[in-house]
Formats: C-alpha cells, sequence, structure tokens
C-alpha cells in the first residue's frame, strides 16, 4: 500500500472512529435522561403481562440485585432503541460521499423507512402480540398452578420478541436491497411467493414461543411486508446497471 493509499484510509478510519463515539455519547446521554424513570420504563414493559396476571399473583425477584439492575439493564436497551435514528443518520454520513448522486435519492428513503418500520414491529409486538400471547399462555396453565414470572426472565423473553419483530419489519427493506444489489427481481421473487410464504411460517415457528398465536402474528405481517417490498423493488433499478448509466454519461 503507497503513502497516498494509506492517508485517505487513515482519514476514513478517524471519521469512523469519531461517528461511533458520537453514536455512544448519544446512548449515554438519553441513558443519562432516562435513567430516573428506569423503574417506571419496566413498569410499562412489564405491563402487558400483569393486566393479565389472575388476582393475588404479582412478579417476582428471584435475585436480591435484580429490582435494582433489571430496570437499568431495560433503560439501557431502550436508550439504545431511542438513539436508533441518530445511529443511521451517522452511518448515512459515512456512507453518503461514496454513492452517485441518484443512490443517494434512493437510499435516504430507505434509511427513513427502515427506522420507522422498527418501531412499528416493536409497536405491534407490544400492542397485539402480548396481551394475546400472555392471555394465552395464563390461561392455559393448570388451575394449581400460581403463576409468579421473575422479572428477569420477563425482560429477556419480551426484549428477545421486540428483536424478533423489529427486524421482521425490515422485510421490504431486505427485498429492496437484494433487488437493487442484482441478487434477485421481483418477478423472480413473484415466482417463488408459495415456497417464501411456507419459509416464512417456518421462521415464525423458531423464533416465536411455541403458541400459534405468536407464530400467525409474526407470519402475517412478514407476509404483507414481503409483498410491499416486492412492489417497491420496481422503483430501484440494479445497481450494477446504475453504474453503467453513470459511466456513460
Amino acid at each position: 500500500m503507497t503513502e497516498d493509499n494509506a492517508l485517505p484510509l487513515m482519514s476514513h478510519l478517524l471519521e469512523l472512529r469519531t461517528r461511533l463515539l458520537r453514536c455512544i455519547l448519544c446512548i449515554i446521554i438519553v441513558f443519562l435522561g432516562l435513567i430516573y424513570f428506569s423503574n417506571d420504563i419496566y413498569s410499562i414493559v412489564a405491563n402487558p403481562l400483569v393486566r393479565q396476571l389472575p388476582t393475588g399473583s404479582v412478579m417476582i425477584a428471584t435475585d436480591i440485585a435484580a429490582p435494582f439492575f433489571t430496570p437499568i439493564k431495560l433503560t439501557l436497551i431502550v436508550s439504545l432503541f431511542v438513539s436508533i435514528p441518530y445511529i443511521l443518520y451517522q452511518i448515512w454520513g459515512f456512507v453518503a460521499p461514496a454513492l452517485y448522486r441518484k443512490e443517494k435519492r434512493l437510499v435516504l428513503p430507505l434509511v427513513i423507512s427502515s427506522t420507522t418500520l422498527f418501531y412499528l414491529g416493536i409497536a405491534f409486538a407490544y400492542f397485539v402480540v402480548f396481551p394475546l400471547a400472555f392471555y394465552f399462555f395464563i390461561n392455559s396453565a393448570p388451575a394449581d398452578i400460581a403463576i409468579n414470572t421473575d422479572i428477569t426472565k420477563y425482560l429477556d423473553f419480551v426484549m428477545t420478541l421486540f428483536v424478533v419483530f423489529g427486524f421482521s419489519f425490515e422485510v421490504p427493506v431486505a427485498i429492496i436491497l437484494l433487488c437493487w444489489a442484482g441478487v434477485t427481481s421481483p418477478q423472480s421473487l413473484k415466482k417463488k411467493r408459495p415456497y417464501i410464504i411456507v419459509g416464512v411460517f417456518a421462521i415464525a415457528m423458531f423464533l416465536t414461543p411455541p403458541d400459534v398465536f405468536s407464530q400467525t402474528l409474526l407470519a402475517i405481517p412478514m407476509c404483507l411486508l414481503f409483498e410491499i417490498g416486492v412492489f417497491f423493488a420496481r422503483f430501484y433499478q440494479p445497481r450494477q446497471t446504475e453504474e453503467e448509466s453513470q459511466s456513460l454519461d
């Protein structure tokens, strides 16, 4: 590597470090602003389960430090989720100079839509999936079983579903990127639709709890989002073709 090549590489690495530090600083600032409300945040997240618990049942902590550390852990995760728009903005600022003018017009809507879809996935899990799933779990328990859920295990459970539904709602963005990269095409995806639908239900079976409600509530939105992705992928010309047209210009 020549000295001329090394200088641009070092400048890119320095810029990457700067943007990573900005992302970390943003998460820390949001965390410090939310830490005072950590118990309230946990109560909000636990509300879908608490509303379904039988009379007299409460959530418990099996570890003596769990009542302190579990809400703080949740607040840190929430801080990361809240900071996602700024993190994506930093990613956009880093990669934008390497894109063509037309690519910049196409990528920016993808950045905005991916953020929106991620939040929609989390909202869908909280307002739709959790009430139905917890109702099913609690009402299917034997009559002589007392339901007292550990707060740490509950947090791990709901965070897993938040991430699963958040990223599952990114299906349209993933399809557009695959078509844009030339890996596949909308026409090819349409022909493979029956196999993709079967695959979606199989994926939902592994990613969600072992109940038909959660599996169906993940698979159906993914199928609808697949159709949305195929529709909008028509407006994204494969990147190789774009580069060829740019070179002709």
